[in-house]
């Protein structure tokens, strides 16, 4: 049965051990088990620039697997084409997981190849991801400039030789991801959404959402993402296309979705320039990062549709509105009194695009 499992907060290394301690299948895994560690260093950049994978999120799978007795633990990793992937290693201090846990670093541009043929494509993949036992998908869940998001199914590109990401651009990226995405299936994703980048793969427009999710089918994954960052399933050409090579379901209503806790703490905002211009159309008031994340996400899709300076209102949104009583329009539970107001704790973008355009039109 598939299933996501979120949680909200600021602390990378106790949200996921709390994700893995709720997922009961894990008790079953064989101690002799090899698992794969897959994580996003797209670039050598900090995790703060909202492109690659949180270094807490990989240390606290370290922990969990090796005070259970688990000792076949590799990290297998390719940053993109111009970039190294040892200077990634370096920039995250991997090297210190070498020494404390005993964890051996795979750079995927230094590996053995296993060559298939999927839909005509030839596609060169990671020997030690393919033969894994358990192999463990920890992609940052992002906007990105030619695919619109990228999530689970395009983190497994980093897994894959550079000759074959050469040719997935030339081929036009959305039927080789999905194509790739038949090859081997993760056993497990955990899904880094704490800051990912509003636009590019490589970071710089972070936005904080505080949040991670967690589940067993990649394109369910990234039909929530899709929606998280507010697109349509249809938006995304290789979701549609994944979803026809029976990758898995995109039915988030027949999933098994449980929430560990709800976002409650009201943040401080690091935005970028254009978070900051999209933000200038917000009246927030205690919000928490992922609503008040989520809303900045709505506003860029509707900057993107040349609908955003239609908005001739604030939208309302945060905790300081539970008492408000009044005209306006607002997004998220807390804004319930307010005369437009979308619900939800806290709404997904997608819902929100949809709301404020609604907003926009004449009343009849």
């Amino acid at each position: 049965m598939s299933y996501i499992t979120a949680i909200y907060g600021k602390d990378p290394y106790t949200m996921t051990t709390k994700l893995l301690e709720s997922n009961e299948s894990l008790a079953n895994l064989p101690k002799e088990s090899s698992i794969v560690l897959k994580p996003n260093l797209v670039v050598a950049a900090c995790p703060s620039e909202g492109a690659t994978t949180h270094r807490e999120i990989v240390e606290a799978l370290l922990v969990f697997f090796t005070s259970r007795g688990y000792k076949n633990l590799t990290i297998a990793e390719s940053s993109w084409i111009g970039d190294s992937t040892e200077r990634a290693f370096k920039v995250h201090n991997y090297h210190q997981f070498e020494e404390e846990y005993g964890v051996r670093l795979v750079d995927v541009k230094q590996e053995e190849y296993l060559t298939f043929e999927v839909e005509g494509y030839p596609i060169e993949y990671s020997k030690t991801a393919y033969e894994a036992d358990y192999l463990i998908n920890l992609p940052v869940l992002k906007g990105h400039c030619q695919t619109k998001i990228t999530c689970a199914l395009k983190n497994l590109k980093g897994i894959i030789s550079d000759r074959s990401k050469r040719l997935f651009h030339t081929w036009g990226l959305h039927e080789p991801i999905a194509a790739l995405n038949t090859i081997r299936k993760p056993n497990l994703i955990i899904v880094d959404s704490l800051n990912g980048d509003l636009d590019f793969e490589e970071g710089g427009t972070p936005v904080e959402t505080n949040r991670m999710f967690m589940g067993n089918d990649p394109l369910l994954i990234d039909t929530l993402a899709a929606e998280l960052l507010g697109y349509p399933f249809e938006e995304v050409p290789y979701l549609g296309l994944a979803h026809k090579l029976k990758v898995g379901s995109k039915d988030l209503s027949q999933a098994i979705y449980t929430e560990l806790n709800q976002p409650q703490e009201a943040t401080t905002y690091k935005v970028s320039r254009r978070a900051n211009r999209l933000a200038k159309y917000t009246e927030a008031k205690e919000a928490c990062s992922a609503c008040y994340g989520n809303l900045l996400h709505a506003l860029g899709r509707l900057e993107e549709q040349g609908e955003l300076n239609n908005l001739k209102e604030e939208i309302k949104i945060g905790q300081g509105f539970k008492e408000y009583s009044g005209e306006g329009i607002g997004v998220g539970i807390c804004t319930r009194g307010v005369t437009h107001s979308l619900k939800g704790c806290p709404p997904k973008a997608l819902e929100m695009v949809k709301f404020l355009k609604d907003q926009l039109r004449p009343s009849p």
